[in-house]
């Protein structure tokens, strides 16, 4: 019998303080893009970061703005700089606070193949010069894996990780849901219990699912 539950988060990346169970896992795609062309680059995640940097290095010399801690410090593991940091972890919120920032500007918003934010529909609407690109794209993970203990926590940090948690497993009532936002939460099934972490990230998810 174990002394402790256990805390699993659902992506391909380990972190500390919780197991690391791979439900979802990412594909990036092929794609060409010349940069040359673009002032400003957008980045709201950390895998069109490394998604972009897999095809053209040469965005590092671009201005770039970022939504997340976790995403700016992708960027700046990859010797980048960050022109601008969000200030909120909604890409909606994001593109209203930088879309006067982002006139007379030609801007390349790299991104997943599904996203819940309008943050492209936002910057287009204000007249903004914009180019979005689909960089990668979120699967399920089709391999075995073993389903949670009871008592455990489950970290959902995305609306991905929701799809594939359930299309493995059978949930069960001992379980604890965290999950990382309010539209994450808008996709959990009817019927089970969840907490939203105050803050947007899987570190701060593990953080209080210690509590």
């Amino acid at each position: 019998m174990q002394d402790k539950a256990l805390i699993y988060t659902l992506s391909e990346k380990k972190f500390i303080g919780a197991e690391n169970l791979p439900i979802i896992k990412i594909n990036f795609l092929d794609f060409k893009i010349d940069l040359s062309s673009f002032d400003v680059l957008i980045f709201t995640s950390k895998n069109a970061v490394e998604a972009m940097d897999r095809v053209d290095k040469s965005w590092k010399n671009k201005k770039i703005y970022s939504i997340g801690s976790g995403t700016t410090k992708a960027i700046r593991e990859k010797n980048a700089d960050v022109a601008y940091t969000a200030k909120s972890f909604y890409g909606d919120d994001f593109a209203i606070e930088i879309k006067n920032m982002l006139l007379n500007k030609k801007v390349l918003f790299p991104r997943a193949k599904v996203i819940l934010s309008k943050l492209n529909k936002i910057l287009k609407d204000a007249g903004i010069d914009f180019t979005e690109i689909i960089v990668y794209e979120t699967v399920c993970n089709d391999a075995q894996l073993q389903k949670p203990e009871e008592n455990s926590t489950i970290i959902f940090s995305s609306p991905s990780t929701i799809k594939c948690f359930f299309k493995k497993f059978v949930w069960d009532d001992s379980y604890k849901a965290i999950v990382i936002g309010k539209k994450t939460a808008s996709f959990m099934p009817k019927g089970i219990s969840f907490v939203i972490s105050p803050v947007q990230t899987i570190s701060a998810c593990i953080k209080l699912a210690n509590k």
